[in-house]
């Protein structure tokens, strides 16, 4: 056997070529026949076949036993290096399926898609919005002032749409809040949203003047003043009473009548907030509820009463503050122009008009008569101690007591009183006789 292995050998150095060539023996070379150097495959054959022709199966030239006999098998550090692949590679794709199916369930829900057709209604009160004022930038990034900004309690939005259905993953809803700023674009009111909306629309269409914002009429008579208008809008959801305020005083409203009057006071509009039935958004944006009003005034005042005001010598301001006394003293259309007249003899005589509604205005919390402290009180609006008109009109008139301002009786009256039978009023000429008159009535306290 060692004989063969010699051989075998040998015919690996005949394959090493010119490296080997040098260190082969001579004597080696000797022991092969030449038939055996052109035949090196027939050397290997006697190597794998033993001498009976069978296949040998041990090549060490030890004695064969039954370990030879044994098919190989791999290593348990093979086996182990499969299975964790295997095992990993099952875990990422069960990883990937669920994150692939929360992303589409996400997807859906933001985008709206597979969802029934139905419609929800969704209110979002004024008591979940706040108000604050921040600091306003130039593209520069200089601070050029500061506004006021209404912010929407996103928690409470997201919430009230997933009791309505319109979404399933609050979570969800709120980081797109987060992200595209939705908080300062909602508004209060009422809003029917269809199902189909996605999250941009959701948002988009939760603000006035928008296809899902609901409306409401809201009517206001002759002689209320701009805090009961303000506050029968709040009372109706349409804004809130501190935003009308705050945009009565300070938003830059384009029209003529109000030029001469000074922003930072809430008053500047009183008298031009004209009486009629509106219809508002919910939730509407202050300024735009208030524009309502003072763009039907703008309307009212015609070329012809232009002229009337400029044949008396008086500016629109002091014709309303004129027929504002009239709407609150009148008690009927036909009383309107003999008030008038008495107005205006008294303000030629310079007399004091001596009206106790204009003693009221200033005081809007108090009912009933003027008390004694209120009478005499020094207060511009106090007519009974001042002569003059007040310093802003005590209500927002209407068209008649506008036009009764415009188109006084002519009388000789300076005095009126109620006649508690009749429910009118009694003209006096002297006030010997309007003293008699009100000794027959009794107004209470």
């Amino acid at each position: 056997m060692a004989e063969e292995l010699d051989k075998i050998n040998e015919v690996f150095r005949l394959h090493q070529g010119k490296k080997e060539t040098g260190r082969m023996v001579a004597s080696e070379k000797s022991e092969l026949s030449d038939k055996e150097k052109a035949a090196p495959i027939k050397v290997m054959d006697r190597l794998l076949i033993d001498e009976t022709g069978q296949e040998a199966h041990n090549y060490t030239g030890d004695q064969e036993s039954e370990r030879d006999y044994h098919p190989v098998r791999q290593s348990h550090e093979y086996r182990s290096g499969c299975l964790g692949g295997v095992m990993y590679f099952v875990f990422v794709l069960c990883v990937s399926v669920i994150l692939a199916c929360l992303a589409w369930m996400a997807a859906s829900d933001m985008l709206a898609l597979n969802k029934d057709d139905f419609t929800s209604k969704v209110t979002l009160p004024m008591s979940i919005f706040s108000s604050e004022t921040v600091d306003t930038f130039d593209d520069k990034g200089n601070k050029t002032g500061t506004e006021r900004v209404t912010r929407a309690d996103i928690d409470y939005v997201a919430e009230a749409l997933k009791d309505a259905g319109l979404i399933q993953y609050k979570w969800l809803f709120e980081a797109f809040c987060r992200f595209s700023h939705a908080d300062l674009k909602v508004r209060p009111g009422e809003y029917e949203l269809q199902s189909s909306f996605d999250y941009r629309a959701l948002v988009q269409n939760m603000r006035p003047g928008s296809g899902a914002a609901l409306t409401i009429d809201v009517t206001f008579p002759e002689g209320f003043n701009m805090r009961q208008i303000f506050t029968r809008l709040e009372e109706n959801n349409v804004s809130s009473f501190d935003e009308l305020v705050s945009a009565a005083a300070d938003y830059k409203f384009n029209y003529g009548f109000l030029e001469d009057t000074e922003s930072g006071d809430a008053s500047r509009l009183e008298g031009f907030l004209f009486p009629d039935t509106y219809q508002f958004y919910v939730g509407m944006q202050a300024s735009s509820a208030i524009n309502k009003f003072l763009q039907t005034f703008h309307y009212v005042w015609t070329a012809d009463m232009q002229q009337l005001a400029d044949n008396q010598g008086l500016s629109i301001r002091e014709v309303v503050i004129i027929a504002s006394m009239i709407e609150k003293e009148a008690a009927n259309d036909i009383e309107r122009g003999r008030i008038a007249s008495v107005i205006y003899n008294r303000l030629k005589a310079n007399m004091p008009l001596g009206l106790e509604s204009t003693i009221l205005y200033a005081h809007p919390e108090h009912e009933g008569a003027p008390t004694a402290e209120m009478i005499a009180e020094d207060s511009p609006y106090n007519t009974l101690n001042h002569t003059g008109l007040p310093p802003t009109p005590i209500c927002n008139p209407g068209k008649a007591s506008i036009m009764a301002a415009l188109s006084p009786e002519e009388t000789n009256y300076y005095y009126f009183t109620l006649d508690t039978d009749t429910g009118m009023h009694r003209f006096f000429t002297n006030f010997a006789e309007f003293e008699a008159f009100v000794a027959t009535q009794d107004y209470g306290s």
